[in-house]
């Protein structure tokens, strides 16, 4: 292993590095390194809703206590990623990249020895949080080894890992579920944990701007997360509470009065924690807002996608998955193809181009109905995976070279949160868009079937139901009966898939839109790599 004392820490924005000696610090092998962290990750994201059913069994939990395993690491990783960003901006992405491969091993090994579903909370609170540590340390060390020739298509196959292992996640975690146990679907991040920690410390090397802040900005700090919180809050529980309950605008306005207090704030303290000057970066605040956009139509009409597979189609997690590979498959090829073509003509063009095909892709699945076959659904996934992928790559690279080095770390942490709040807004609003067309239409539907009549509390249980593609059927219901309920249910649920990805195709033509106002990154020559490789 080469001592990390044979080669000092170079300020980035020296006019000539020192050179690179041995393995610390060689690009490739950083992008290996920070992939298999990274992969983990985004592994955990959807492998752990494969496992709920059975920790719910196993634990005896509600159904409350099962949400709370993915909003509580939801919630800590979306409050968190910003702050943890600026940390790693203080004290070095490599640290806190490690400390947060460490701590996210950990923490998922003590979930997998927990025999109540509180501590299972608990911890996945944990892993959130150590998440957040390491998502932007890892944008932040791809940004300050890598050169700006060679930035995009490093991000490229990073955008292909977290595809991959978003991809792996269902199949994975239905095999681990169905032949050894829910435990195991988190103990197997422990050796991949290990693995990474190893590759970071005999290869990442730490990088420090000389201009980087000195200290914390507290209040920032706490204004911020009470503003994401309150909103990310309120968009998990709006399906439930209902948009207008009081409840959902208390947070909402919550979240409102802590982001401008926050911007107040920002504005005058010497040292603060997302300096303001960013956002005149007319590219920079466009590619934030198209990846809320983006994540908005992509995660917010994804959601629907694992119903109508598993509840309308009667497929297995396992099988689900499977037939999800053409969509994650083309994203995995395309990143790194996208990444080149960056490189060579600009993001605009490229970034343009992908929401155009993702707006194509999802008005094409709007027209997806109860029999509609895998090939046919295979067309549409695959050519949504080709829109994605320019987009996950282009997006963040506009993100992230347009800010100072400096502020890398933060600028990693706000791609991030704005995937986060725009998944989170996605999945809300086309929940609600779901719920209304559904109220709406399964009456109509329900009576043109000559079924007998409900009572508004029966109604309201079967439309509850239907939302998710589930027939309102129980053990009385008379034999006769089951089929035209479940024809019933099922043309209701997929008029409101088609219309909630009407929508998502409306948003990502808004998303093409902005792409308009991007750019390549005016910092991205400051990377530490530049002419090393």
């Amino acid at each position: 292993m080469t001592s990390q004392t044979t080669v000092a820490p170079v300020a980035p924005d020296l006019p000539a590095p020192e050179p690179r000696t041995g393995l610390r610090g060689h690009p490739w092998l950083t992008l290996i390194a920070v992939a298999i962290g990274v992969m983990m990750v985004a592994l955990d994201g959807t492998i752990v809703a494969i496992a709920n059913p059975a920790i719910q069994q196993d634990l005896q939990a509600s159904l409350a206590d099962v949400q709370w395993i993915t909003n509580g690491y939801l919630l800590a990783l979306a409050v968190a990623l910003i702050t943890a960003g600026k940390l790693g901006d203080r004290f070095g992405h490599r640290q806190t990249f490690l400390v947060g491969i460490a701590g996210f091993a950990a923490a998922s090994g003590a979930i997998g020895l927990s025999d109540s579903v509180s501590t299972v909370v608990a911890f996945r609170v944990l892993q959130g949080l150590f998440g957040a540590l390491l998502m932007p340390a890892a944008l932040g060390l791809l940004r300050a080894t890598f050169p700006a020739e060679k930035l995009n298509m490093a991000i490229g196959i990073w955008g292909s890992v977290i595809g991959a292992s978003t991809a792996a996640g269902p199949i994975v975690g239905g095999l681990l579920v169905e032949h050894v146990n829910w435990q195991s679907v988190f103990f197997i991040n422990v050796p991949v944990g290990i693995v990474a920690l190893v590759l970071g410390l005999v290869i990442l090397k730490d990088h420090r701007a000389e201009n980087a802040a000195k200290s914390f900005d507290i209040l920032g700090i706490a204004l911020l997360s009470g503003a994401m919180f309150s909103l990310i809050w309120a968009l998990i529980k709006a399906p439930t509470w209902g948009w207008g309950n009081g409840r959902t605008l208390l947070f909402l306005a919550l979240a409102v009065a802590g982001f401008l207090a926050f911007a107040l704030w920002e504005s005058r303290v010497r040292e603060p924690l997302i300096p303001l000057g960013l956002f005149r970066s007319v590219p920079l605040s466009a590619g934030t807002v198209l990846m809320v956009l983006m994540a908005f139509a992509f995660l917010g009409g994804l959601f629907f996608v694992t119903f109508y597979l598993q509840n309308v189609h009667g497929m297995s997690p396992v099988d689900s998955g499977l037939r999800l590979l053409p969509l994650t498959g083309m994203m995995i090829v395309a990143s790194p193809v996208a990444g080149a073509l960056i490189t060579r003509f600009g993001p605009r063009i490229i970034l343009v181009g992908g929401m155009v095909v993702t707006a194509v892709a999802m008005l094409g699945m709007s027209a997806l109905e109860v029999g509609t076959g895998t090939a046919v659904m295979s067309v549409w996934f695959a050519l949504l995976g080709m829109g994605l992928a320019p987009v996950m790559v282009g997006a963040t690279e506009v993100i992230v070279g347009n800010a100072p080095l400096e502020h890398a770390g933060v600028a990693g942490g706000l791609q991030q949160a704005a995937m986060q709040v725009g998944g989170s807004l996605g999945t809300a609003v086309l929940g609600a868009v779901m719920a209304a067309r559904v109220d709406t239409a399964l009456p109509e539907k329900w009576a043109e079937a000559k079924l007998p009549p409900l009572a508004p509390e029966q109604l309201a249980q079967a439309s509850d139901a239907v939302s998710v593609g589930i027939a309102p059927v129980g053990r009385e219901t008379p034999p006769p009966l089951v089929g035209r309920i479940t024809d019933v249910a099922h043309e209701t649920f997929v008029s409101g898939m088609g219309l909630s990805f009407t929508v998502a195709g409306v948003i990502a033509v808004a998303a093409a839109l902005v792409a308009m106002l991007t750019k390549r990154g005016e910092n991205a020559d400051a990377g530490a790599g530049a002419g090393h490789i």
